[in-house]
């Protein structure tokens, strides 16, 4: 009896769950509100990490991240190509200059000129000539100066022991008179035998004077001895490089050649034929810068007349 009420009892619980439709519905779909929900709040949290759409355009398609990009670097590579890098400020001259870039470019570059670069470039290349030419200028000016004041003084002297006169009016080369020497020297005997009035030397003075000496030689008469050598090139250290001194005057200097004259028992060449050739430039030129190098080696002490 017990088993068959069991029975009865599980075959009604078969009935109302196959014939009751609403508790069949509910049974069957009862998962689904709840993975739709679950569907839903994944959607959302998704959503917030959805990526921002690229800046490019709003019709761009909405590829993966690396897609985006490789497709946009491949849009701007030919424009990179295509496009130079703008020129520095102050380089639109040299544009405009060559000829590059395109019209507005060479309108834009011959508007604005040469650029700082390009003066720069300019100033460099013209540096080399416009420093020399500023510090020969001024030292035209030092040598002009300098040499305005000797003729001042030397015309105010009493004695009148010198005189000059300017060659083809030039400041820089001068043609001197020695009008005395020691009257008791033979040198000055000879003068009065033969008439010579006075002694005539150049000079040429170099674009560096007062630093630098002059260039002093014998034109007439002809002498020998005296410290006169060939060409009328007078061996005297002070007209050298390594003797000069800025402080030395001319008139100083042709006082210490007419001592040096006397010194050295300089005469007037009577002999025939060789009294009547004239001293050369160019051999008086040459054999200064001789002397100036034995000098140079040998020092310029003067060996006493009995060694010769």
């Amino acid at each position: 009896m017990a088993t068959l009420l069991r029975k009865i009892g599980l075959i009604r619980l078969h009935n109302r769950d196959t014939e009751d439709p609403k508790h069949h519905h509910n049974h069957r779909g009862g998962g689904a509100p709840q993975s739709a929900s679950l569907r839903g709040k994944g959607g959302a949290k998704s959503g917030g990490h959805k990526q921002a759409p690229h800046p490019g355009g709003a019709g761009d398609a909405s590829p993966g991240p690396g897609k985006g990009k490789g497709k946009r670097a491949a849009e701007l590579a030919p424009r990179d190509k295509q496009q130079p890098p703008p020129p520095p400020p102050g380089a639109a001259g040299a544009v405009g200059a060559s000829g590059a870039g395109g019209p507005r470019e060479r309108a834009a570059g011959a508007r604005a000129g040469p650029g700082p670069a390009v003066a720069a470039a300019a100033t460099a290349t013209a540096g080399g000539s416009l420093v020399p030419a500023a510090r020969q200028q001024h030292c035209t000016q030092v040598r002009s100066r300098r040499l305005m004041k000797e003729l001042q003084d030397i015309a105010r002297l009493s004695d009148r022991f010198i005189s000059v006169e300017l060659v083809d009016e030039s400041l820089f080369d001068w043609n001197v008179k020695l009008h005395q020497v020691d009257k008791d020297s033979v040198l000055w005997q000879d003068m009065k035998e033969t008439n010579t009035e006075f002694i005539l030397l150049n000079l040429t003075f170099p674009d560096n004077f007062p630093f630098s000496p002059p260039f002093m030689r014998v034109l007439s008469p002809r002498l020998e001895n005296g410290y006169v050598l060939d060409g009328g090139a007078i061996c005297m250290e002070l007209l050298t490089p390594r003797g000069w001194s800025s402080a030395y005057t001319v008139e100083a200097v042709m006082r210490q050649f007419a001592a040096s004259l006397v010194k050295g028992q300089g005469r007037i060449c009577r002999k025939a034929g060789k009294s009547k050739k004239s001293f050369s430039r160019k051999e008086a030129e040459a054999t200064f810068k001789s002397l100036v190098k034995t000098h140079e080696k040998y020092g310029w002490v003067t060996p006493p007349v009995s060694d010769g």
